[in-house]
C-alpha cells in the first residue's frame, strides 16, 4: 500500500486527533519531498496571537515522519522508527497559513539501506522549514529519527 496525502490525513483523524483538530494537513508527498500545511486560528493560537509552537512542531514532524513511513513501506522490511531528538527555532510570528516542507527523502533511503545491511540501528537528522504565505521562514525544525530492523 502506498501512502498518499489523503491517507495520511485520514490517519491523523483517527490516530493523532489533536493534530487533525488543530488543522494539520498533508498537501503533497513523493519519494523526496513532503509538504504539510496548518492555518493559524483560534484553536491553535498562543496568547500572543500567533500559532502555538507545538502545533508547528506537529506539522514539521509529519513532513519528516511521512517520508520515513513511506520509505519503510517501500522497503518491504519491518523497521521501527522513533524520534530520538528534535530542536526548533522561530524567526517570525506564525500567522495565516504556514507550509512546512522536508525534501530529504534521499537521507532516509541511505539509512534504511544501512540498517537492513548491518541489522544495526541507524539515525538520520531531517529538517523541516515552515514558511508563511509570503514565503518568509517562520520556523525551522530538526528531527533525529532512529531506524532499526525488527527481529
Amino acid at each position: 500500500m502506498k501512502i498518499s496525502p489523503s491517507k495520511l490525513n485520514s490517519y491523523l483523524m483517527f490516530k493523532l486527533p489533536s493534530a487533525y483538530l488543530c488543522g494539520v494537513r498533508t498537501k503533497y508527498l513523493d519519494s523526496d519531498k513532503c509538504v504539510v500545511t496548518v492555518k493559524h486560528r483560534w484553536l491553535n493560537q498562543n496568547p500572543f496571537n500567533s500559532m502555538f509552537w507545538a502545533v508547528q512542531g506537529m506539522a514539521a514532524e509529519l513532513t519528516t515522519g511521512a517520508l520515513v513511513m513511506s520509505k519503510i513501506m517501500e522497503s518491504g522490511q519491518k523497521i521501527s522508527m522513533l524520534v530520538a531528538n528534535n530542536n526548533g527555532s522561530f524567526s517570525k510570528k506564525a500567522t495565516g497559513r504556514i507550509s512546512f516542507e522536508c525534501s530529504q527523502g534521499n537521507l532516509v533511503d541511505e539509512a534504511i539501506k544501512k540498517t537492513i545491511e548491518t541489522k544495526e540501528g541507524q539515525t538520520v537528522w531531517m529538517n523541516s522549514v515552515g514558511k508563511n504565505s509570503d514565503g518568509v521562514e517562520v520556523s525551522n525544525f530538526n528531527f533525529e529519527w532512529t531506524l532499526k530492523v525488527k527481529s
